[in-house]
């Protein structure tokens, strides 16, 4: 880590009372490790705006696996996209219902596009994309 620099800011009581309180119930130390994670998380959010570089994702979908040929479906495509699904992990929720997490790495657009085919398939109920940038000038934040 670099030479850390001080800086002040101006917030109303009310908005750092409400910081401070969720910055304990989190587990925070201090209040400057609560505003480097919130930096940090809005560069990283920033870098995925642009659509490129690398990054690793997480989509979760919940089907049902009753329609013909959804699951069928899905493992097809995981297949197609090997080399870029890294892992899925499936779950059976009840009689019908599966919830399946797929990790996902490539170029953020790439990711994205994989990622609207799955939850776009007949028979998937609800789908959840998280994604992070992979990009070593943030490992230096």
């Amino acid at each position: 880590m670099d030479k850390v620099i001080r800086f002040s800011t101006t917030i109303s009581p009310s908005l750092l009372k409400k910081f401070d309180e969720i910055l304990e119930v989190k587990g925070y130390a201090n209040r400057s490790e609560g505003v480097r994670d919130l930096i940090r998380n809005f560069i990283a959010t920033s870098e995925l705006e642009k659509e490129e570089g690398e990054a690793i994702g997480s989509l979760t979908i919940i089907y049902d696996h009753d329609i013909r040929g959804v699951s069928d479906k899905l493992l097809e495509l995981q297949h197609t996209f090997q080399g870029r699904i890294l892992s899925s992990m499936h779950v059976h929720l009840d009689e019908r219902n599966c919830l399946e997490v797929l990790v996902i790495k490539g170029n953020v657009k790439d990711i994205r596009k994989i990622s609207d085919i799955l939850i776009a398939l007949r028979g998937v109920k609800h789908g959840k994309l998280m994604i992070a940038p992979i990009d070593k000038e943030l490992d230096k934040l």
